[in-house]
């Protein structure tokens, strides 16, 4: 009589069954996180939407409550686009004002339990970044025309061969830079407060989630700091 042995768990893994729970299984973690970012996206824009919303209904010649909140909020910010652009930088005051509102909304809202900040998932820091890269050149095509290639050739044409692949990888750069770096820094923020909240669940987060309302904004800064000037670079003429 044949001898039964018991499976063994390596005979368990090579099983098409297993595989195939196993590839469900990692496809659903992956799709709920997406899911979960997506949400607090939206979650983000609808809170911006429905503000805007409430000041409009309710504009007042002398400013109150919530309205005053935005017109300091916003001429700050124009305060520091023509600070930073000079009077031509005033066009783009809307798109830098929209860059700054959403990207900081979406990294405080991860301060508020069971939320997590849109900014923590590449995704979202990504297309960001895109925004970014193709206004600016959007612009400088838009103004110099063919002339704004000039911008990757170099002082002088011997020098085209050795300036164009290192001026399109430094541009290329720009879009890891800003996503990489956001994502980064806030994804680390998120993982520091539920590492202490799972740890010590009183007081000991509240540091760093003050911590992190300051990073927030100091990130949001340097996010539309570095858009500013990529914009102010595509404005210039190429020498």
């Amino acid at each position: 009589m044949a001898d039964i042995h018991p499976p063994m768990l390596t005979d368990v893994i090579s099983t098409p069954l297993y595989h195939a729970h196993e590839s469900f299984w990692q496809a659903w973690k992956i799709g709920h996180a997406d899911l979960n970012n997506i949400l607090n996206t939206w979650l983000v824009m609808i809170l911006l939407i429905v503000a805007a919303l409430l000041v409009r209904r309710k504009l007042q010649t002398v400013p109150r409550g919530l309205q005053n909140f935005w017109e300091v909020t916003l001429r700050t910010l124009e305060d520091l686009v023509v600070e930073t652009m000079g009077e031509k930088g005033r066009p783009y005051f809307m798109l830098i004002a929209s860059l700054a509102l959403y990207i900081l909304t979406c990294n405080l809202i991860g301060i508020l339990p069971w939320f997590q900040s849109a900014t923590n998932n590449l995704n979202t820091t990504l297309s960001l970044a895109l925004v970014s890269f193709f206004m600016t050149h959007y612009v400088g095509i838009r103004l110099h025309g063919f002339h704004y290639v000039k911008h990757f050739m170099g002082p002088v044409p011997w020098l085209i061969p050795l300036m164009l692949p290192i001026e399109i990888i430094s541009h290329l750069s720009r879009v890891l830079s800003l996503s990489f770096r956001l994502f980064g820094n806030i994804m680390g923020e998120d993982l520091a407060i539920v590492i202490l909240t799972l740890l010590v669940p009183w007081l000991v987060p509240l540091p760093m989630m003050v911590l992190q309302v300051f990073t927030s904004f100091i990130q949001t800064l340097v996010f539309i700091m570095l858009t500013m000037m990529y914009i102010v670079g595509s404005l210039e003429e190429a020498h």
